[in-house]
């Protein structure tokens, strides 16, 4: 009978199945966390295809600012050459035609221009919404002369911030005479400005203010000027803008948004909080439900083992309680033989068996009760069961003992340790099948004696080294497998020492090693 053995395969078994279950329900977790993340990645190609059509818009609106900018240029350049022409004196009797440049200047409703002489001095302006009439209520205590002193002052002021919008034109209207013009953008210029930045806006606040939209980050074709993000400033600064966009491409790979043949833009993108988190959800689960299962097996592996403490308790006082009787029975009929005329060595023997089965009865007595332990020479309780072995087991084995001179006083419970000592002793001759060596080893270290028992049995497998100290587990076809579990209980729980296979080698043989505390 292997109880210990089956019991073992029956935990392989469930941890096996345990395991099945825990891999499939990964397997689902991780297929819907995919199924998540395609979805954010979808909606992030989405979210660059609405970018695409406003980037669009915003170029389309911006090239059509330019368009009519650069169209403003031309006209103020041929309202000056028509100026100029307006300028030129007339020669002899032959006056020049003036029709079609007085056409071009009087066409000009809505381009604001300013015209300055050599001498810093107005010479002339047109489609000015402010005039002296406005200065008239600012200052009304001005003549009229200070006051168009005071509005041509303005003027020059006026042209010097036009001038770092748009360079002026400078003519030779005759020859020692230059005009400069200075000119501004007409309201529509000025609305379809506003309207374009407002785009611009717009396009960036689509990617800042959208709180729901995953982090992104929008890079140029050449991955190296940042168009725009929403993650935080230090996470995009010049200095950290190549390590974000490292980690953001081993999340997601990168989008390509195309703005035209020559305009190719890249777009990073992480996966939202969400999805991080429920990527780690299945596996914080598990822990939760292994820390769950491992504290219920804890209780009720606590709960077993008392149980079992209770039922070895119980069946060692039965046995113990079972075996007064005969042993008072067994003490009287040596008493009777002792007054007949039989061979004093017969009952001398007897005697000793007798006192041998009360000393069985005292150690299943002690089992479960408080053990009392006296320090005593160990040497002389080791002793003690090797000389009650030695004509009890085939003479075929040969038994040594090695200890120090001096006693070595350990707390122990003789009666206990006996019992440890003789089920190691007969479990190494079996292991041996009473032929071979058998040497009992005592020695003393820092804080501790160790009893070493090394038999030239069968030996052990690694994976035996902890096993034969189960109840249960024995290789013998007959036998329980208790007697090394008690000895693991006595040692462990009533003497807090350690009780452990020290080496072993198959057909070579096997060293125990019970290790007992000096205090």
């Amino acid at each position: 009978m292997n109880l210990y053995s089956n019991k073992q395969t029956w935990k392989i078994v469930l941890l096996v199945i345990a395991l099945i279950t825990v891999a499939i329900s990964l397997w689902v977790s991780n297929s819907t966390v995919q199924k998540v993340s395609d979805r954010e990645r979808l909606r992030a190609k989405q979210w660059a295809e609405a970018i695409k059509k406003k980037a669009e818009l915003v170029e389309f609106t911006d090239r059509a600012f330019q368009q009519l900018r650069g169209h403003e240029r031309r006209k103020i350049k041929l309202y000056l050459e028509a100026t100029k022409e307006i300028s030129k004196p007339v020669t002899g009797n032959v006056f020049p035609d003036y029709h079609f440049p007085i056409t071009i200047i009087s066409e000009n409703k809505d381009i604001p221009v300013i015209l300055v002489d050599g001498d810093n001095q107005i010479s002339g302006y047109t489609n000015l919404d402010f005039d002296t009439s406005d200065l008239r209520k600012i200052y009304p205590e001005l003549t009229k002369k200070e006051l168009v002193k005071k509005y041509e002052d303005s003027l020059l002021i006026l042209t010097t911030v036009w001038e770092k919008k748009h360079k002026p034109f400078r003519i030779e209207v005759v020859k020692g005479l230059t005009m400069t013009s200075f000119y501004t953008d007409t309201k529509r210029t000025i609305q379809l400005e506003k309207e374009r930045d407002s785009l611009i806006s717009a396009f960036n606040n689509e990617l800042i203010n959208d709180s729901k939209l995953i982090p992104v980050v929008l890079m140029d074709k050449e991955k190296d000027s940042l168009i725009s993000s929403n993650l935080p400033k230090e996470k995009t600064s010049p200095e950290n803008l190549e390590k974000t966009l490292n980690s953001l491409e081993k999340v997601n790979e990168p989008i390509v948004i195309s703005f035209g043949p020559d305009q190719q833009n890249w777009l990073y993108y992480d996966n939202s909080d969400e999805l991080k988190q429920l990527q780690f959800f299945p596996y914080i689960q598990f822990l939760i439900i292994g820390v769950f299962i491992f504290i219920g097996y804890l209780l009720f592996s606590t709960f077993r083992k008392a149980e079992q403490n209770q039922v070895w308790a119980g069946m060692a006082k039965e046995t113990a309680h079972q075996m007064g009787t005969p042993l008072s029975s067994l003490m009287a009929w040596i008493q009777l033989l002792e007054t007949q005329n039989v061979d004093p060595s017969i009952i001398s023997e007897m005697q000793k068996d007798v006192e041998r089965l009360d000393t069985v009865s005292q150690r299943f007595s002690k089992i479960g009760s408080e053990t009392h332990l006296t320090q005593t020479d160990i040497r002389l309780t080791v002793q003690g069961v090797m000389d009650y072995l030695r004509p009890r087991i085939s003479q075929k084995v040969e038994m040594t003992t090695h200890y120090e001179d001096d006693p070595i006083l350990v707390s122990h419970n003789k009666q206990l340790m006996e019992w440890v000592m003789e089920n190691i002793i007969r479990n190494a001759v079996d292991a041996m099948e009473s032929k071979g060596k058998l040497d009992v080893l005592i020695k003393t270290v820092p804080e501790r004696v160790h009893i070493e028992i090394s038999d030239t049995g069968k030996g052990l497998l690694p994976k035996q080294f902890k096993s034969i100290f189960e109840p249960g587990y024995t290789t013998k076809k007959r036998g329980w497998g208790l007697g090394l579990s008690l000895v693991k209980r006595i040692v462990k729980e009533y003497h807090k020492g350690k009780v452990y296979v020290v080496h072993s080698e198959i057909g070579k043989g096997t060293t125990i090693r019970v290790s007992l505390p000096l205090k």
